[in-house]
């Protein structure tokens, strides 16, 4: 048994949001009381205490829509690598990347998101991943990684026929596969979507074959105009908008999610509320990528559940968070907008997520919230408050005051993966020395020489 306390706890629960000297009081997988810390260390003397040493104490944090398979990039310069527009970038950067990612340079990708999500206070990743240098196996082998170290994960491998009828394929067994491993398996940490790329990368019959193959296992997973390339795409060769192609082949629905939509029409929006399908933005991929602001403000108001990812700009959620507002702003040129939105979309609509595809299973318990009965993801964040913080203004404070990098402690399911600013449980020598060996292979093979 597990007590975390001498902290602020932020529950995200309407009927006690804010503990001021509080605890949370884990039993295995399970919170079984959320209280006064004086109260929760008399009832539970002999729980091992973690300690918040005043910090806030929080639901763990969930991240949408990632990338796994760029975990090895940082730093990477690729010779010639010089994009003018969003197609350059993606053909000279991300898909030069993964058609070189092997499934050990996968599992490395695994290792270093998870490691760094963990440091951020993210305790479930839903990933959207591309290797197609080797991709049979690869799902399973980020699987094998997500259970190592104690993430829950939700998976998908994105479709695409950039490279070819057998690639596109492939990608489409392994989508199916692991869906239907998923299934069997009926796990609470370990969940499946069906992938899809950028709809300018998938004709028809690459639409009928995927659903066809995921025979309503589980939702969809899928890239929709990003940039204007899926706009021109469907208007061109198909007549219609993107979002109507995906209507048409029967993909929109209540478990699918929909990365992007920057460039939707308000009779998309409408096809997308009316059909209960997701969206899920990606605020600095977006702005860094040059492709535009998704207008989050309409989704809203056309009363689409929107979430929020990073797109693996970052794995901190907090700091998309504070990117998220002022681009908002700047969109509508309104400096007083999207302040509950971006509330909403972190701590509400990204747990609603998570919670279809993972506290629905046998043995499932509620995400993003901290409550009795409610999984134990927990995140402790150090944050010395300069002015006055109660449940009145906790949201303002994480805002304008909480960074990823205060994340002290993460606890995921139960197990503490991360404690007073280590990582627990894991090999780190062993891990980073791997993690080396497939980043120096991999930028050695990206640019034709040793590294």
């Amino acid at each position: 048994m597990l007590l975390v306390g001498n902290g602020r706890v932020v529950t995200r629960d309407q009927a006690t949001p804010f503990v001021e000297d509080g605890a949370v009081v884990v039993e295995g997988t399970t919170i079984v009381e959320v209280g006064e810390l004086a109260a929760m260390r008399q009832k539970y003397a002999k729980a091992e205490f973690v300690d918040a040493r005043g910090g806030l104490i929080m639901p763990g944090l969930i991240n949408c829509h990632t990338h796994i398979y760029s975990g090895l990039a940082r730093g990477l310069a690729i010779k010639g690598c010089n994009p003018t527009n969003f197609l350059e970038n993606l053909e000279q950067q991300w898909w030069n990347i993964d058609r070189h990612l092997s499934l050990d340079g996968t599992r490395a990708c695994a290792y270093v998101t998870m490691m760094e999500s963990f440091r951020n206070g993210v305790t479930t990743l839903f990933d959207h991943h591309a290797s197609f240098f080797q991709i049979p196996g690869s799902l399973f082998a980020i699987k094998d990684v997500a259970k190592e170290m104690g993430m829950r994960a939700c998976l998908c491998y994105e479709v695409s026929d950039r490279d070819g009828a057998q690639k596109l394929d492939e990608s489409i067994k392994e989508n199916a596969d692991f869906a239907r491993w998923a299934a069997q398996e009926d796990s609470d940490m370990i969940a499946a979507m069906f992938g899809g790329h950028a709809l300018f990368t998938l004709p028809d019959e690459a639409l009928d074959k995927m659903v066809q193959a995921n025979d309503g296992l589980t939702g969809f997973h899928i890239h929709v105009c990003e940039g204007t390339n899926d706009v021109y795409d469907s208007a061109q060769k198909h007549g219609c908008t993107s979002i109507h192609r995906l209507l048409d082949h029967g993909i929109l629905g209540e478990k699918t999610m929909l990365g992007h939509c920057i460039h939707i029409t308000p009779a998309d929006m409408e096809l997308v509320a009316n059909t209960h399908t997701k969206i899920v933005n990606n605020p600095q991929s977006n702005a860094n990528n040059a492709v535009g602001t998704a207008p989050v403000l309409e989704f809203f108001k056309h009363g689409i559940t929107v979430t929020m990812g990073t797109d693996a700009y970052t794995h901190d959620m907090l700091q998309s968070l504070k990117a998220f507002v002022p681009l908002q702003r700047l969109n509508a040129t309104l400096p007083n907008v999207a302040w509950g939105e971006a509330m909403d979309m972190l701590f509400r609509n990204n747990a609603e997520v998570a919670n279809m595809y993972f506290s629905t299973k046998s043995d499932g318990k509620p995400l993003g919230v901290l409550k009795a009965g409610a999984a134990a993801d927990i995140a402790v964040f150090d944050y010395p408050a300069p002015t006055p913080l109660g449940a009145d203004n906790i949201d303002g404070h994480i805002l304008f005051g909480v960074e990823g990098h205060d994340c002290r402690t993460t606890i995921v399911n139960g197990r503490v993966v991360y404690r007073d600013r280590e990582l627990v449980g894991c090999d780190r020598e062993r891990i980073d020395a791997f993690v080396m060996q497939e980043a120096k292979k991999l930028w050695g093979d990206l640019n034709g020489c040793a590294y």
